[in-house]
């Protein structure tokens, strides 16, 4: 049973929902970098979107990714993001390993995550978004 594994604390792992311009288009896309001095494996991260849009509940579907490796110090785009979600709540599951240990972490973006006023550059990547860890 999932309560009687340990999960230790998750440092170092961030997701980042940055702006892309690409051919003269701006898309959003999620990445995950790794800021460990050791490598991630068997990276698995669950995506959904839910909340209310004009008095009307909205459910995403789910969508399931897996990064055999990253590196340290490394990121990785996982998926392009359409706009019209960041008005719900956008959830990522991510659990990975380092060495034997299994790592679990629910990393949840608000809808008001998106404005304007919480745009950052992010250095590792170079781009401009929403950082979260």
């Amino acid at each position: 049973m999932k309560k009687d594994i340990d999960f230790p604390k998750v440092t170092g792992v961030k997701l980042a929902i940055v702006k892309e311009v690409v051919q003269g288009e701006t898309q959003w896309s999620l990445y995950i970098l790794n800021l460990n001095l050791i490598e991630l494996s068997t990276i698995l991260i669950n995506s959904k979107g839910y909340g209310e849009i004009d008095g009307e509940q909205k459910k995403t579907s789910t969508l399931r990714h897996v990064i055999k490796e990253l590196g340290p110090q490394e990121f990785a785009r996982v998926e392009h993001l359409d706009p019209a979600v960041f008005a719900l709540t956008n959830e990522f599951w991510v659990s990975y390993y380092i060495m034997d240990q299994i790592f679990d972490k629910k990393f949840i973006f608000t809808p008001g995550s998106f404005d304007s006023s919480q745009i950052r550059m992010i250095p590792e990547l170079g781009m401009e978004g929403v950082l979260h860890s």
